[in-house]
């Protein structure tokens, strides 16, 4: 349990996000020349990235947890193709590329620190993390995915200080915090901005309250809501911006 001063849940820091992220989409669809609702909108990608990363760590299905960002990535792209002959990869893509870094990652230091695996396994995994990798670089470079490569990377920076799940050392008593977690994400950050520069530097601002997360879920399951949340949101915009073309 973290200090009475951390109140916010894993579900009140999405509702931020999600705010944050429908304030980003009305400025982009409405009001493109004022730059506010693009430095508020930048609060909703670090958070959804530092709850990615402990999704990874907490999730007790693997599989289904990557299958369900992955299904409602393709489902995006298979609508947004309809509507506009485009392939776009969404933040759901690039959110599943990080899963499946993550868990590369994790499957390498879990093979570091458990003595059953040898140095044969630990070779494969430390492949296979690096395929992850370059895997997501060059779809990346093809597609061109939401965020990108470095967007990708940052909730992986986050997960870098997750514990292993067998014989971790006394050190992971320290280094496995939630303040650690939020260090490695900012520096994703950074990473992020010094690529693509502009507004973006302004998602350190979602640092103050990622401080401010209590480590708990909270008390409503709201996971499905946030699915669902994104693809609404900008059929609502979308909706709006067509009838208000029609009035004019």
């Amino acid at each position: 349990m973290r200090s009475k001063i951390c109140i916010l849940s894993g579900n009140t820091l999405k509702i931020i996000a999600a705010v944050s992220m429908l304030i980003d989409h009305i400025g982009v669809m409405f009001f493109p020349d004022v730059e506010i609702f693009r430095i508020f909108g930048r609060i909703a990608f670090p958070i959804f990235a530092f709850m990615i990363a402990e999704g990874c760590r907490y999730t007790k299905n693997r599989l289904r947890y990557f299958l369900t960002v992955m299904a409602m990535g393709v489902a995006y792209i298979v609508a947004f193709y309809v509507y506009s002959k485009v392939i776009y990869m969404s933040i759901f893509i690039t959110f599943s590329l990080s899963i499946l870094m993550i868990y590369a990652l994790q499957a390498f230091k879990d093979a570091c620190f458990d003595n059953n695996h040898g140095t044969l396994k630990r070779v494969i995994f430390a492949v296979l993390f690096i395929f992850s990798v370059v895997f997501s670089y060059l779809l990346n470079k093809i597609f061109r995915i939401d965020y990108g490569f470095f967007g990708a990377l940052t909730p992986v920076f986050a997960s870098i200080v997750h514990r292993p799940r067998k014989n971790a050392p006394k050190i992971f008593d320290k280094i496995d915090r939630i303040e650690f977690s939020i260090c490695g994400l900012a520096v994703g950050l950074i990473c992020l901005f010094a690529v693509y520069r502009g507004v973006r530097i302004f998602a350190l601002l979602s640092i103050p309250l990622l401080l401010l997360y209590s480590g708990e879920r909270g008390k409503l399951k709201m996971k499905y809501f946030f699915y669902i949340f994104y693809p609404a949101h900008l059929l609502v915009l979308e909706g709006i911006g067509m009838l208000i073309k029609i009035i004019k």
